[in-house]
């Protein structure tokens, strides 16, 4: 293969028409349910598109998720010729606290205000968004700075000089951490407040997979979405990193004023770890559900935190691997 074979260039993504409303200026402040006013720096994400009165879902792909790279094709003979192909970017982001480096984070670009401020909240340096003032994101340094709260900057002096300065990968969303006893978070149990039907579970892939843009298009990407208890979609986020997609999804949310999550159900793409169960947790979400399979720590967590944890949705079948109570064959009409 040659020096010029791999070429890459950011693939254009589908323009988003105007909503309405959309004519408030970049950087301009906008009231969250607290009161607070949260100034969302740089241009939007994504277009958020509601489908219900909870709902926040981003309509397209982000520009820069994807590049269009150069590489050379081998068929099943002896045949090699030149091609492209769409391949799902991984970058790094520098997260400040208050102007000062606090970590960096390899993540695919897209909703980096909001995953710089899921990733604060499930690591316990924010508590709720009236810990935040502001949040200034420079896209073209990669660089999301969130101001905090004089009293909330001084709580979490000492957390930011006890982590360690290193870069989070994005298969790893707990690098960094000084010691094992501050890999553990705990939060109030969790419940829904009512059952839900095993065909809610069924249906969560074949809902999920047309929303998952950037990795039809690359097949290299981690998919997440928060859904109601009748597994209607209100949210989704996509990232090379499966910790990243649920951070940004809680980060949307926390801006938003809408955590804990309560009645919700956190459906992910691959495998479910302690980190994502912790993360719900902190989020508030009794039921997690995913294609593949748990890991030991994560059934220990899930089982402490009351949470309904679900494995290998796939086809008509899956795995309940705590309090399975909560799942029913079928529910009766309720409203």
């Amino acid at each position: 293969m040659g020096g010029d074979a791999l070429q890459p260039r950011v693939l254009p993504c589908r323009e988003r028409e105007p909503a309405e409303g959309d004519g408030e200026e970049e950087g301009e402040k906008r009231e969250n349910d607290h009161g607070y006013g949260l100034l969302l720096g740089g241009a939007p994400d994504s277009t958020l598109q509601p489908t219900g009165p909870d709902a926040i879902l981003p309509g397209v792909a982000d520009r820069g998720a994807i590049l269009d790279v150069g590489l050379i094709r081998v068929d099943d003979g002896a045949h090699w010729e030149p091609a492209t192909d769409a391949v799902a970017v991984e970058a790094a982001l520098e997260v400040r606290l208050n102007g000062q480096p606090f970590s960096v984070t390899m993540r695919t670009p897209g909703a980096d205000r909001e995953l710089a401020a899921g990733f604060l909240f499930t690591e316990g340096i924010v508590t709720a968004a009236a810990d935040v003032v502001a949040v200034h994101v420079d896209p073209v340094a990669a660089v999301v700075d969130v101001i905090l709260t004089a009293d909330r900057a001084g709580v979490v002096a000492a957390q930011r000089d006890a982590r360690r300065q290193v870069t989070t990968t994005s298969s790893c969303g707990m690098c960094g951490r000084p010691d094992l006893a501050s890999t553990r978070l705990t939060a109030p149990r969790v419940a829904p407040s009512r059952p839900v039907a095993a065909a809610a579970i069924r249906g969560l892939p074949a809902r999920l997979a047309p929303l998952q843009e950037t990795f039809a298009a690359t097949g290299g990407l981690h998919a997440a979405a928060l859904c109601t208890l009748d597994g209607d979609i209100v949210d989704t986020a996509e990232d090379v990193g499966r910790h990243n997609a649920v951070d940004k999804i809680i980060g949307r949310r926390l801006l938003a004023g809408r955590l804990p999550a309560g009645d919700t159900l956190l459906f992910v793409s691959g495998r479910t770890s302690f980190e994502i169960l912790q993360k719900a947790w902190l989020a508030g979400v009794p039921l997690v559900a995913a294609v593949s399979a748990p890991s030991s720590l994560a059934i220990e967590l899930a089982d402490e935190a009351g949470i309904t944890l679900i494995g290998f949705v796939r086809g008509s079948r899956f795995n309940i691997y705590t309090h399975a109570s909560r799942v029913v064959p079928a529910m009766v009409a309720h409203g």
